[in-house]
C-alpha cells in the first residue's frame, strides 16, 4: 500500500502505509482490534486483556511499556490513549520511528466516531459488524424518566470520584444516573469520604475498575445508601464490549434500585 498520512484524534498526522503489525497499549483497543481483525496484533499490554484467548506478546503496562520490546516487534502502528499512556513514552516511540496513533475519548459519540476511524482509515479495516451493533444499542436505550443522583468512587485511600467530561460518565447520564460531580474543575477529583456522604446521594456506583471495587470493600463504606456494583470493563472500556453494555450496566442499577 502506497504511505498515506492519517489524522488521529489529537490532529497529530500519522505516516503508516500497509498496517499488518500492530501493538495496542490500551486494554479497550486490544479488544477492539482483535475482535476486529484477528491476526493484526502482535503486542499487547499485560492488564486485564480481552480476548482472553489473545496470544500476543505482552509489553509490560500502559504507565510503564517495555519500549525496547515494542520495538523489536517492529510494528506498522503503535495505539494509544491520551489519557491512559504517557506522552514521554509516545515520543520516545515516535522518535524511534514508529508510527504512533492517539485516540482521545470523553463522551460515547466520540467513542464510536473515534473506533470509526482507528479501525478504517488507520489500520485500513472494513467497519467491524460490532461496530454498528453497538451504536443500536445504546440508540434503543430509553429515556431515563427519573435520574438518580449519585457519587461514582473510582478509587479509595484517597478517595476519587468521576468528575467532568468523562466517557463513564456520559455512560452513565444516559443511563439514568445524575453524577453529583459532574461540574467539578477536575476530572477525577480526591474527595473526602466525609464530604461524599454529606451530598447525600441517592445512589453510589462503584465499578470493579481501576480500583477492584466488590461486595466487601467498599458498599461498607456508604451505609444506608443503595450500592450499584458494575462491571468496569463495560463501563470504562471502548470497543466490541459496548454492545452489551447498556443491557448489563442497567440491570446491575435495577439491582441497587429495584423498582425504579
Amino acid at each position: 500500500m502506497t504511505p498515506r498520512t492519517v489524522a488521529d484524534d489529537q490532529g497529530r498526522p500519522v505516516r503508516v502505509g500497509s498496517v499488518t503489525r500492530v501493538v495496542s497499549l490500551v486494554p479497550s483497543l486490544t479488544e477492539a482490534v482483535a475482535v476486529s481483525a484477528p491476526g493484526l496484533l502482535v503486542g499487547a499490554t499485560d492488564w486485564r486483556s480481552h480476548p482472553a484467548e489473545l496470544a500476543v506478546t505482552r509489553v509490560k503496562g500502559t504507565k510503564n511499556p517495555d519500549l525496547a520490546a515494542i520495538r523489536a516487534l517492529a510494528p506498522d502502528l503503535v495505539i494509544a490513549n491520551e489519557e491512559e499512556n504517557r506522552l514521554p513514552d509516545l515520543d520516545a516511540l515516535r522518535a524511534a520511528g514508529i508510527a504512533v496513533y492517539v485516540t482521545e475519548i470523553r463522551t460515547l459519540d466520540a467513542a464510536f466516531d473515534s473506533l470509526e476511524r482507528l479501525l478504517t482509515e488507520a489500520c485500513g479495516l472494513s467497519r467491524p459488524a460490532w461496530l454498528p451493533r453497538a451504536r443500536a444499542a445504546w440508540q434503543q436505550l430509553p429515556t431515563p424518566t427519573r435520574p438518580r443522583s449519585a457519587v461514582v468512587p473510582i478509587w479509595r485511600r484517597p478517595w476519587m470520584v468521576l468528575g467532568r467530561d468523562t466517557f463513564a460518565g456520559d455512560l452513565l447520564r444516559r443511563l439514568g444516573v445524575r453524577q453529583l460531580h459532574a461540574d467539578h474543575a477536575d476530572r477525577y477529583p480526591a474527595i473526602p469520604l466525609p464530604e461524599l456522604l454529606a451530598s447525600e446521594p441517592e445512589l453510589v456506583v462503584l465499578p470493579d475498575e481501576p480500583y477492584r471495587f466488590g461486595p466487601t470493600d467498599g458498599p461498607e463504606a456508604f451505609p444506608g445508601i443503595p450500592v450499584a456494583l458494575l462491571s468496569g470493563r463495560h463501563l470504562t472500556w471502548y470497543g466490541p464490549s459496548l454492545v452489551e453494555a447498556p443491557e448489563l450496566l442497567a440491570a446491575q442499577l435495577r439491582t441497587a434500585l429495584p423498582g425504579s
